[in-house]
């Protein structure tokens, strides 16, 4: 698959100015545009790269917990030490004897091991603590344009385009299924990548996963001009198209 680095044109439309703004950050993309159209130089890359741990927690598969999730942790045969708790703004939760920790950024099950090594020997003698996510919030992937139920939606296992798309009770009537465009920030780099749900369908290339931050918009003519020019020479057909942006 080729990637290509773009960047943007004052010919884009504004909402997809907004739209990118709003994905990636407080910058806002092609504030300074530079030519009537876009310059492309072309990277060898398979697909959007995967959010680091980073990129979870400034805002996969293992689930990193994030501020304002809620959480049930519980120490095996201490009933008074159990507690329904909410991460706060910053990060940290407060737990009995363990005192403040910073949780953003942890796994469930890395969550316990610090309570336990908290509470080892000087109060509970080998203490078992389970962390079980009650209420997420923190991880969510925005699913927007022809879908039934526009909105953000949790991302808590592994999630495919497919499947998000699903979570917004599928498609309208009036989706144009080979455009379907994914927003990504991967270490301060926003991506952009076009599929074609049909082409998905028909097995021509795997469904790509999805993760938390992500912004998948289905069957929007202003998201899919950012290929416009690109597509003339490399019709979309067996194989998705991603374009690295940059204002």
């Amino acid at each position: 698959m080729t990637l290509f680095r773009i960047r943007e044109s004052a010919g884009l439309a504004p909402a997809l100015f907004l739209l990118l703004a709003a994905c990636a950050g407080s910058d806002p993309i092609g504030q300074n545009p530079i030519g009537p159209g876009p310059h492309v130089t072309s990277v060898t890359m398979t697909d959007l790269p995967p959010p680091t741990r980073a990129d979870f927690t400034n805002t996969s598969r293992t689930y990193y917990i994030g501020a304002y999730d809620r959480l049930e942790i519980d120490v095996f045969g201490v009933p008074e030490l159990r507690r329904e708790l909410q991460v706060d703004a910053s990060g940290k939760v407060s737990f009995p004897l363990a005192g403040n920790i910073d949780a953003a950024g942890l796994t469930p099950a890395e969550l316990a091991t610090t309570i336990e090594e908290r509470l080892r020997g000087r109060y509970v003698r080998e203490p078992q603590v389970t962390v079980n996510l009650r209420e997420i919030v923190s991880q969510l992937v925005t699913v927007d344009g022809e879908v039934e139920n526009p909105g953000a939606y949790p991302v808590v296992g592994r999630m495919t385009l497919e499947r998000a798309v699903a979570r917004a009770g599928g498609t309208t009537d009036m989706a144009r299924l080979r455009d379907v465009v994914v927003f990504r920030t991967v270490e301060g780099q926003r991506y952009a990548a076009l599929y074609n749900l049909q082409a998905i369908r028909r097995g021509n290339y795997p469904d790509p996963e999805v993760y938390a931050n992500d912004v998948v918009i289905v069957g929007d003519s202003p998201a899919r001009r950012l290929f416009r020019d690109i597509l003339q020479t490399a019709p979309l057909l067996t194989s998705p198209l991603i374009v690295l942006l940059r204002s």
